[in-house]
């Protein structure tokens, strides 16, 4: 393992642990029959997604694009192997892009449209439409902004109608 890879490895893990450790059994309930038993969840609030991500980025200061986006990766999938995906670590992944939205780039579309072809819910896809993907697209420029384009083109033809669209959402956002 890279050195990298560990602390990606121990910030997932923190964020997993103190998740759990803030999740409750009546708010897993809720998110469970809310999302029609789509994703797992541990009950936690999402003042306390917020908070833990926060410490997480305080407890793990030198995690730069490639940290950034493979935590978030980490976040977005399984827990372990078998397990379903959760709500409130998918959720912490969002919240992660949102903080670190700066440090994204025109390669990472390939990942997030990965995130929101399997978001599974509404309160996943929108705020990563909203406070990731706009910010992200509106930031870049020149060539960056016309492969972004050439990315949108081909997600307003897929045959996912949630990735159609967020194409349509995104170039109605930001005039594409």
């Amino acid at each position: 393992m890279t050195e990298a890879s560990e602390v990606v490895s121990a910030a997932a893990e923190f964020v997993d642990r103190t998740l759990q450790n803030e999740g409750s059994w009546y708010r897993a309930d809720d998110v469970g029959s809310r999302l029609g038993g789509q994703l797992a969840s541990y009950g936690s609030s999402v003042g306390a997604v917020r908070g833990t991500v926060r410490d997480a980025l305080r407890k793990f200061k030198d995690l730069d694009h490639d940290g950034t986006v493979m935590l978030a990766s980490a976040l977005w999938g399984q827990p372990r192997p078998g397990s379903r995906p959760v709500f409130e670590r998918r959720l912490a992944a969002v919240v992660l892009l949102q903080s670190r939205v700066r440090l994204l780039r025109h390669s990472d579309l390939t990942r997030l449209e990965g995130f929101l072809r399997s978001a599974r819910a509404g309160d996943l896809a929108a705020p990563l439409l909203s406070d990731v993907l706009v910010p992200l697209l509106a930031g870049l420029g020149g060539r960056e902004r016309q492969r972004a384009g050439v990315v949108l083109a081909r997600w307003r033809e897929d045959p996912d109608p949630g990735l159609r669209a967020a194409a349509a959402a995104l170039e109605k956002d930001l005039s594409m």
